[in-house]
């Protein structure tokens, strides 16, 4: 008999007083957890402050699918967004996917991360399809971009970011884990690469107009 799957992940909070040497978790409980539109799979949370508020990108599932070939439940994941004022109490997720499939309502998203620049915000994140994808390239991670000017309404331009897989090598099968950051004047992009980044990570430099 098979069992149910379930999986209770969620988002906690740990606070620093010293600069980030060490941090305490605060409270013993999540601040941003499963709820009945975001019924499982709460987590890779991204945080940023812009204007005194802050924001939270994070992905929730929302089924479960089982791969009819190698009958391996997996879990569909979209991106979310939180609000807060205080970086503590949160917003309840809503269960509205911000971000647009590109390979269907299967597609899994993670991993979301934003910069602002020239004033346009940017989201750097990895989708990939639902099954096959820790072995089969086709179906694995990519990168994926979209764009706002508000923070809520996003439009995705993955044919604007043209960092794509190698021919061979540590990330010939999979780009994954992105996280986008600034850096003297520079903006970065860090990722995985195959399998997860077993066997390496990357650090691409964006081009701006």
């Amino acid at each position: 008999r098979r069992r149910s799957v379930s999986v209770e992940t969620s988002i906690g909070l740990a606070i620093s007083d010293d600069r980030g040497r060490t941090f305490a978790r605060y409270g013993n409980g999540p601040i941003l957890t499963a709820s009945l539109k975001e019924p499982f799979l709460v987590g890779d949370p991204f945080v940023k402050c812009f204007s005194g508020q802050y924001h939270m990108w994070y992905i929730f599932g929302t089924q479960w699918r089982t791969d009819g070939t190698a009958n391996i439940p997996e879990r569909i994941y979209k991106i979310g967004h939180s609000i807060s004022n205080d970086g503590v109490t949160w917003q309840k997720g809503t269960g509205q996917q911000i971000i647009d499939d590109k390979i269907g309502i299967d597609e899994c998203q993670a991993l979301p991360t934003v910069i602002r620049i020239d004033g346009k915000f940017h989201m750097f994140f990895c989708y990939r399809y639902i099954s096959d994808f820790r072995r089969n390239k086709e179906f694995s991670y990519r990168i994926g971009h979209a764009y706002s000017t508000d923070l809520i309404t996003w439009s995705r331009d993955d044919s604007s970011f043209n960092l794509d897989i190698s021919e061979e090598g540590w990330d010939s099968q999979m780009l994954c884990y992105p996280h986008v950051f600034e850096c003297q004047n520079s903006f970065y992009l860090l990722y995985n690469g195959n399998y997860f980044g077993k066997y390496g990570f990357g650090l691409a430099r964006l081009e701006t107009k």
